[in-house]
């Protein structure tokens, strides 16, 4: 029995219809490679990694899930997941994308708004999962500033020591990880649910104009995190944050903490791509610290 046979045989059992896959084609993926199954007029969208992996792909099926649930912004539905033949794989429905318009760009800015006002009890989530291809710990407790210092800069900072980064970023990354209380003095954010690595490649729209998210790395946090990601690399519109901000507008320290919040996805790229960026995270970690008390 071929991978995909078996893959098949997978979504027969979890759809409780009869797939017979005719072909497979494949549509890019970086991370991990991304397929299109075509069988019996259904079509999936499949990923591949290595079996090693497979806890990625339970991570994330697990994050489509609680976003699904939370019954606010359309993501993909998770068909199966597993491993055969070396490989894990993640077996989603496939959507037919198209352009997005001015409505649909509000549609996904008050949509989003709608899956931050969904909280929890706790900042973090029940289970551990991956920014990119690294481990992202989420710890579950009730301190936000402690949450991000040991769990998202403090970690990204020891894993660019062990990748050769010190001197300079060690230094004024400890500066930072000691003043942190400063970025919060009036103001307490809650818990909301968050897509966890919100950027341009992980939105789109459905041929009938509805926005969709995919790719999360889902935990329970400050939603400015979110907000602050999507201006990182851009691909947002103007529409999509001014619907943002009429259905929950943001608090005005948002401009201050925004670096703060996008300094760990800098470390990231820096600890996944290279020393191209450390430059910037030590310019970003420079600008905050003239900033804080």
């Amino acid at each position: 029995m071929t991978l995909w046979n078996h893959i098949a045989q997978q979504i027969s059992a979890a759809t409780g219809h009869p797939f017979h896959c005719r072909k497979h084609s494949s549509s890019g993926g970086s991370i991990s490679s991304a397929y299109v199954l075509h069988g019996d007029e259904r079509t999936y969208f499949v990923k591949l990694n290595g079996a090693h992996l497979l806890a990625m792909f339970e991570a994330e099926a697990a994050g489509l899930g609680e976003i699904a649930a939370s019954a606010t912004i359309r993501v993909p539905q998770v068909i199966c997941c597993g491993c055969s033949h070396g490989q894990a794989y993640l077996v989603l429905e496939h959507i037919r994308f198209a352009p997005g318009n001015h409505d649909s760009h509000c549609q996904l800015g008050r949509a989003l708004a709608q899956m931050h006002r969904h909280t929890g009890q706790q900042f973090g989530w029940q289970r551990d999962n991956t920014i990119g291809s690294t481990p992202q710990f989420n710890q579950q407790g009730s301190d936000w500033v402690g949450f991000w210092r040991e769990q998202r800069l403090g970690f990204q900072l020891t894993l660019a020591a062990q990748n050769g980064y010190g001197g300079q970023l060690q230094t004024l990354g400890d500066r930072l990880l000691n003043r942190l209380d400063g970025f919060f003095v009036d103001y307490r954010p809650l818990p909301s649910l968050l897509h966890g690595d919100l950027w341009s490649g992980n939105y789109a729209f459905s041929d009938d104009g509805t926005p969709l998210v995919f790719d999360p790395a889902v935990y329970y946090g400050d939603r400015e995190t979110d907000l602050a990601m999507t201006e990182l690399f851009g691909g947002f519109p103007d529409d999509f944050y001014a619907a943002y901000q009429e259905a929950y507008p943001l608090d005005a320290g948002y401009t201050q903490r925004k670096t703060l919040y996008n300094l760990y996805h800098i470390l990231n790229h820096l600890n996944l791509f290279g020393a191209g960026y450390l430059g910037q995270a030590e310019a970003m970690l420079a600008r905050l610290l003239s900033r804080s008390s």
